[in-house]
């Protein structure tokens, strides 16, 4: 365990991930590097670890668990990067980490230790100065910057002097180096060694040492200081009020966050290209994907100067409204054609919608506008893979708003749903009952439709049939009656297909799912269309229609993978599995399912317990078994279970991936 630690500005960023990327061959797991300055509830530090590391859990274990099992027999490096603020959580991570994973070898930045036994601190100097060295450090990067700023900058005998003066003021810190460099846009580099020493010569009449020296982190806030002072008041204004975002940002909420009528937006993209010019921010990407970043450093900065104007509180209020209102909208468009750019898009904004969530969760007044985003992110959380993260928020606010109302009551049955896909089936019917009755005692039939939906659910999964299908038609019957048509609606359906295929009734069940697949083509809808397909290739193959019932279960598989949502494709992974033993390929049969048992560990409850969800894999395991005998079996079975995620998919689409030489390993070991 090493920290890099020192002054803000320093560079502890640029040198551990640097160190990552030149040690990363010699860690056969690799180098990952973390980013935490966005994230602000010390609880989610595992969270970002695994979504960094592609660790999918959707599973109720505690997460440090997950992380602890998963890096137990890996050799990787972990960067931990930006630990400052959340030193405590950080601390008990990489303890628990370090004990559990002997191979794991974590590398932290941060302005102070984190207090972990055996931790070496390095604390990082600023770059040289010195000018006895031919090529100083911080010249060289000096001249990398400026000659971007200008085009053409060089240092040579005419200002090499000069240039080393400069980088002398400024302590030899990037930072500084970097805001300075990009002042030569509009400055000549006389001109800007001139008012930085009119600057530094202030500094020391008021706030030097008695030895008149300037600490380096006076240096800093000096030029930036000094770099705030050359922006137009707008772009102070914009700069203050950007610090409000966890991560990057895109330019729409930008102009929704940040502009009022001291600040019109119209004048947004042009302050942003302003800062930008002035490498105050960072710009990431091109065309209609770009977005925008503050360094952590400028970023603390910038939230200085918002509570000195008094405007944190109204700022990250708008901060919450545009998130809240974002959330919301891509709820309204998730039963669409645009499931994955809508999945795509909350992915790049995951940082700033937790952001708003925990200033909700922490502010006096505002629990419920966290519950009410919560609940509407109920899609996400469930088809796109966060279902823990989603129990963590929900969990969180419902504990802070108990009011009976409608939020709370969708609320309930969200978490209820997330709860039967861990393979919770108490805890969910215990929410789904709870949101239920609230429903009923507010009179919201919409809530209460989808909490009689679940409950449905619950019984599917719990092999109550009869009862299953009572719900599933009282909750069609209440949607229907209420014009609804949502991905609620057409899940509701292909679980009701579900129910009636297990209860044996497949001309019935191929008809309602024909009828969803229908439904989910017409209005471009993907991610139940998975569901659909994975109920008409167990049909398909029912009817003997074998390479149907494959290119169905493909199908089933990939969608599903799209979204993150391992419940749907390792069903599917299953069906493959039995496709495969009953046709002459024992070995792959025993691998898939040795993947697919990979997979259920990071959902929940294998199969969810169930009789009828197990009936392919057992069907599929017992043709295997019989053909390869219990030890091949065993060894397959293992080799598939090596297989990540990706190479688990890409397997069942047809793939065959190069970590798994199954049949000339097992056969050259007998």
């Amino acid at each position: 365990m090493v920290t890099v630690s020192g002054v803000g500005g320093v560079g502890k960023t640029r040198v551990a991930v640097e160190a990552a990327r030149e040690l990363e061959g010699r860690f056969r797991d690799g180098a990952w590097v973390v980013p935490l300055s966005g994230l602000r509830d010390g609880s989610l530090v595992g969270h970002a670890i695994a979504r960094t590391l592609r660790i999918v859990d959707q599973t109720a274990r505690p997460q440090l668990d997950v992380l602890a099992g998963h890096l137990s027999g890996r050799r990787l490096l972990l960067v931990l990067d930006t630990c400052e603020h959340l030193r405590d959580a950080c601390a008990g991570v990489v303890d628990v980490l370090l004990k559990a994973a002997p191979g794991l070898r974590v590398l932290a930045t941060s302005r102070q230790s984190l207090g972990v036994s055996g931790e070496r601190v390095l604390e990082l100097a600023p770059l040289e100065t010195a000018d006895t060295v031919p090529r100083p450090a911080a010249v060289t990067l000096f001249e990398d910057r400026a000659a971007s700023a200008t085009g053409d900058f060089v240092v040579g005998d005419g200002n090499r002097r000069t240039v080393v003066r400069l980088c002398r003021r400024l302590e030899g810190l990037p930072l500084a180096l970097e805001l300075a460099a990009g002042q030569l846009r509009r400055l000549s580099l006389e001109q800007l060694s001139d008012r930085l020493d009119d600057r530094f010569e202030m500094l020391v009449d008021g706030t030097a040492d008695v030895s008149g020296e300037v600490s380096r982190h006076d240096a800093l806030r000096t030029t930036v200081g000094w770099s705030h002072e050359l922006c137009t008041s707008q772009e102070r204004l914009l700069w203050a009020r950007l610090s409000v975002f966890a991560g990057d940002f895109d330019q729409r909420a930008a102009e929704h966050v940040c502009s009022d009528g001291v600040l019109p937006v119209d004048r947004v993209s042009g302050t942003l290209a302003a800062l930008v010019d002035k490498s105050i921010l960072s710009r990431i990407g091109d065309g209609a994907d770009v977005r925008y970043r503050l360094l952590d450093t400028l970023r603390e900065y910038g939230a200085e100067w918002l509570g000195e104007l008094g405007e944190q509180e109204s700022v990250r209020g708008r901060h919450r409204d545009w998130y809240l209102r974002v959330v919301e909208q891509c709820e309204a468009e998730w039963f669409g054609a645009g499931q994955k750019e809508i999945f795509t898009r909350l992915l790049s904004e995951h940082a700033n919608v937790s952001a708003a969530l925990d200033y909700c969760l922490t502010t006096p007044g505002q629990a419920r506008t966290g519950l009410r985003m919560a609940g509407a992110l109920g899609f996400y959380w469930v088809g796109c893979g966060f279902l823990a993260e989603g129990r963590h928020w929900l969990d969180r606010a419902l504990a802070l708003d108990t009011d009976v109302t409608r939020v709370r009551a969708k609320a309930l049955w969200v978490n209820g749903y997330i709860a039967i896909k861990q393979g919770e089936t108490d805890a969910a019917t215990a929410y789904l009952e709870a949101g239920r009755a609230a429903a009923v005692q507010i009179g919201d039939p919409v809530a209460s439709a989808n909490a009689v939906h679940r409950l449905g659910c619950v019984a599917l999964v719990t092999d109550d049939h009869a009862q299953a299908a009572t719900f599933f038609k009282d909750a069609l019957a209440a949607y229907d009656s209420l014009g609804e048509l949502n991905t609620s609606v057409i899940m509701a359906r292909a679980e009701y297909a579900m129910t009636v295929a297990f209860q044996g009734d497949l001309p019935f069940a191929v008809e309602l799912c024909e009828g969803v697949r229908a439904i989910c083509e017409e209005h471009g809808e993907q991610w139940v269309r998975a569901y659909a397909l994975y109920v008409l290739a167990f049909a398909a193959w029912t009817g003997s229609r074998a390479e149907e019932a494959t290119g169905l279960a493909r199908q089933c598989v990939d969608t599903s993978r799209t979204f993150n949502d391992l419940v749907c494709a390792v069903l599917g992974i299953e069906l493959l599995a039995l496709f495969h033993a009953a046709s002459g390929r024992p070995r792959d049969a025993a691998a898939l399912q040795g993947a697919a048992g990979r997979i259920w560990r990071t959902v929940g409850l294998p199969l969810f317990g169930s009789a009828y969800f197990n009936a392919p894999h057992n069907e599929g395991e017992a043709l295997a078994r019989q053909a390869l005998g219990d030890e091949a079996y065993g060894h397959f079975f293992e080799q598939g279970t090596g297989l990540d995620l990706d190479q688990a998919v890409a397997f069942a689409m047809g793939e065959r991936p190069s970590a798994l030489p199954l049949a000339e390993a097992f056969d050259r070991r007998r």
